[in-house]
This record gives C-alpha cells, sequence and structure tokens, in this order.
C-alpha cells in the first residue's frame, strides 16, 4: 500500500466518524444519508479527491496528502476545486458552491470556511459533522463575521479596567487573531470581566460553545458562583437562566 492509499485509508475512517458516507463515484447515491463523501469526484478544474454532499447538495471538498506534505501550502489546491464545481451539481450556496474546504493527511487536518470575511486554514481535530456544515451554511453570518459587528458593550456595572479589557479584546478577535493576553491587576475583577464577555460571545457573537479553564479546584468554584450569579446587563436574567453551565 502506498503512502497516499493510507492516508485516504485514515481519512476515510475520519470521515466515518464524524457522520459521512464515503462513496466510490462510480457508484455514488446523493441521497442513501445526511451527509455523503464521494471519493475522485470530477469537477471542471480536475478530480477532487472527496466532494462532500448534504442532502445531495454539494457543499466541501478535501484535499488528502500523504503523512508528511506540509499542508500549509496545500489551501491554494482545494480553493482551485472549490471553484469547479459542475453546472449540473446542485449546491447550497450557487455563489459559492464549495465553501468548506479540508486539507488533510489522516493525521493532520486544516480547515478553511470560504464563508469568513478573510478565509484562512486553521488546523481542526477532525472533520465537521454534515448537519454542522448544513446550518453554517445557511446563516447570514459565520462566527468570525458577526465578532467584526458587536453592539456597544453596557459599562454601567463595569469599572473602568474591565471596559478596556473587553473593548480591546473585541477589537483583537474583530481583527481575525485568535489569542489573546489580557493582564488585570488582583482585585480587578477578571474572573467578572471574563463572564461579561463570555456572555456577550454567546448572546451576540452566537457562540455555540465556550470553554473556561482553571488550574485549581478552588478557582473552578469561584467561577462557577460567578457564571450563576451574574445577571445579565440588558434584562437583569440570571447567566444560568439563559445557559447551561457545566
Amino acid at each position: 500500500m502506498t503512502p497516499e492509499q493510507k492516508a485516504r485509508r485514515k481519512i476515510d475512517k475520519l470521515l466515518e466518524y464524524a457522520g459521512w458516507e464515503v462513496q466510490d463515484r462510480e457508484r455514488m447515491n446523493l441521497w442513501s444519508t445526511t451527509g455523503v463523501a464521494v471519493r475522485e469526484a470530477h469537477l471542471k478544474t480536475g478530480f477532487a479527491d472527496y466532494l462532500l454532499f448534504v442532502e445531495g447538495k454539494a457543499l466541501g471538498v478535501v484535499e488528502a496528502k500523504k503523512v508528511g506534505v506540509p499542508l500549509s501550502g496545500v489551501e491554494a489546491q482545494s480553493l482551485r476545486y472549490a471553484v469547479g464545481l459542475k453546472p449540473q451539481m446542485q449546491a447550497w450556496r450557487p455563489d459559492l458552491p464549495l465553501p468548506f474546504r479540508y486539507e488533510s493527511t489522516g493525521v493532520e487536518t486544516f480547515f478553511t470556511n470560504g464563508l469568513d470575511p478573510a478565509p484562512r486554514a486553521r488546523r481542526v481535530f477532525a472533520f465537521h459533522r454534515p448537519e454542522t456544515l448544513a446550518a453554517w451554511v445557511q446563516e447570514p453570518d459565520t462566527l468570525r463575521g458577526r465578532l467584526q459587528h458587536m453592539p456597544p458593550l453596557m459599562i454601567e456595572k463595569l469599572w473602568g479596567p474591565q471596559v478596556k479589557a473587553i473593548t480591546h479584546l473585541e477589537q483583537s478577535l474583530a481583527q481575525d487573531r485568535p489569542r489573546a493576553l489580557i493582564q488585570m491587576a488582583t482585585g480587578s475583577g477578571k474572573t467578572f470581566t471574563a463572564v461579561n464577555f463570555i456572555y456577550r460571545l454567546i448572546s451576540q457573537a452566537k457562540a455555540r460553545r465556550v470553554l473556561f479553564l482553571v488550574d485549581r479546584n478552588n478557582l473552578g468554584k469561584q467561577a462557577n458562583n460567578e457564571f450563576v450569579q451574574f445577571e445579565t446587563p440588558d434584562d437583569g436574567r440570571k447567566f444560568s437562566e439563559l445557559y447551561n453551565i457545566r
């Protein structure tokens, strides 16, 4: 078995784990299940290693490479396939037929959401489920797009340093910077600041989940209490009334 064949076997399994049914082009049945990944699909620009369909309509492409190939330079190749959908193939978005692009070796996988304001590849741990991509392709905007249009911060219950921290963090995310470091003095309300921002991230940017990590058990209990007691600035309801805290 060649390195390329080994990579594709691993990719097949990853797709299946994510809920996709992998099919050969010659025997494809796009309506056999919700999500179908067709091997060696014929496009106007060549053969895509995998073409992704949900409910019979195309929305993504996977470029397969053998282990050891740097995926950072493969993005342009999958982009070429993304604009090569044949007219007779149905797509969720006629204006952007294949917005979701993956490059994978079966060990490492990169993903680009072409619906983002400034699309770029990023590493992911798994392929997304068909239902997830179908939901994203129907949304008017992406998470990164919504982060660029956050409503004004309600500052009535915030101190100056807290306002500054949240404002600068949102500005950084709006500029498509995925990492940020906030330094605040002891006693300045770091957890309260984080809860305020997380509430905005969920309620305004429509984030589905937010992971809040601590390095000590007692800090976890303090943070949990802060979330439970937090009163939302718009209608005064408790955070725990609106969202699950686990």
